[in-house]
């Protein structure tokens, strides 16, 4: 087996643990997770930051992910058939629900989101292209795990996190969950995975009718739900535009 280089396989290690969790962290922070002395830490980052794959908060001092990866991640997603297909009806998705509207494939253990579209509101709202999402307790990761067999592999022998009160963790009721996405045909979570926020999603089917992503919806609870019910119209107008993904992708009528 050829050797790797580890000053890369650290590189890569910190790019992945600032594209999760809080975004933001500290060397220390840094250092700890990965298990490095804060001199290693702190030459890598300061590589990434000239190359501009990391960027450093003046006033903090914390890291995050810089504007050359998402330029990278852009080069790959615009030839991305999937993310090309789904433009349109994503926009179109966000003006007629009022939400943020979030398209989702399989990736590693999660969910990789690979194309945000803001709520049609003046909000500051932060771009979450390149994010990971969990399987088990996001609507999208219930859709693909629901599709999906090797999706629903991932969520089934890995641990799942309870993330909220609401998080589905037992695996006899997390196979219920996905029994019922199937019987439905779209997926929710409300405060699953997040407080106060409600997300629904749907399938989207390639030409061989193969699940390839997700599309769905995330707002308030206040604004996604009423009387404790994902609101109908929302549910309808996701499964909507899942299906005409579906259609642009040579999958015919669902």
């Amino acid at each position: 087996m050829a050797r790797t280089i580890q000053s890369l396989e650290r590189a890569a290690a910190m790019l992945r643990l600032l594209a999760g969790g809080e975004r933001r962290l500290g060397l220390s922070d840094v250092a700890s997770a990965l298990g490095l002395a804060k001199g290693t830490a702190h030459g890598i980052l300061r590589t990434l930051q000239q190359e501009g794959f990391v960027e450093q908060d003046p006033a903090s001092g914390r890291y995050q992910l810089g504007a050359e990866l998402l330029r990278l991640g852009n080069s790959y997603l615009d030839v991305h058939e999937l993310r090309a297909r789904a433009l349109v009806w994503a926009d179109d998705l966000a003006r007629s629900s009022g939400e943020s509207v979030y398209l989702g494939v399989l990736h590693q253990q999660g969910v990789l989101i690979i194309h945000h579209v803001f709520r049609p509101d003046d909000s500051r709202q932060v771009l979450e292209v390149g994010a990971m999402q969990p399987l088990h307790s996001t609507a999208l990761g219930k859709v693909l795990s629901a599709y999906d067999p090797v999706a629903h592999s991932e969520a089934t022998e890995s641990d799942r996190e309870a993330f909220t009160p609401h998080t589905v963790t037992g695996l006899a009721d997390f196979e219920s969950v996905l029994d019922l996405t199937r019987a439905r045909g779209w997926a929710s979570d409300v405060e699953e995975t997040w407080a106060g926020v409600a997300s629904v999603a749907a399938p989207i089917h390639d030409r061989r009718r193969m699940p390839v992503g997700a599309v769905g919806i995330t707002g308030a609870v206040e604004r996604v739900c009423e009387d404790g019910e994902l609101r109908a119209q929302l549910v309808a107008a996701v499964r909507d535009c899942a299906r005409a993904v579906s259609r642009d992708l040579g999958a015919g009528r669902f």
